[in-house]
């Protein structure tokens, strides 16, 4: 089992910067690949970016490349998304995931084996 635990959204202007925290406990976190996902109302969620479990390969969806970078520091189970250049379009509950598995690039919800409750994320135009 392992809980997650989102942190660091907030109302912010177009162009500015967050950055999202995911800290991970319970048994081996560091062992899981790590996705951020996105669900807007209305929508359905998305996925963002993800990071597999050794940090050696990353994936982001085309609308954020250039703008969002994902990270993790096993060292404290903590996976981070910076996000830069925030646009209105952003908007969004922020979730991170967990997946078990060797460390390919998982990009579907269905995938995933744990989830975080959610951090809301505002883009003021």
């Amino acid at each position: 089992q392992v809980h997650l635990e989102e942190s660091g959204g907030r109302l912010v202007q177009a162009g500015g910067s967050l950055r999202l925290s995911c800290a991970a406990s319970g048994r081996a976190p560091t062992m899981y690949n790590m996705g951020w996902f996105r669900q807007a109302p209305g929508k359905e969620r998305e996925f963002v970016a993800c990071i597999t479990w050794n940090g050696a390969n990353t994936y982001y969806t085309d609308s954020v490349k250039g703008r969002f970078t994902i990270s993790r520091n096993n060292a404290k189970d903590t996976v981070y998304l910076q996000m830069n250049s925030l646009k209105p379009e952003d908007t969004a509950v922020y979730y991170c995931a967990g997946n078990w598995g060797p460390p390919v690039v998982v990009k579907h919800t269905t995938d995933y084996d744990y989830w975080g409750q959610g951090t809301q994320v505002t883009v003021s135009s």
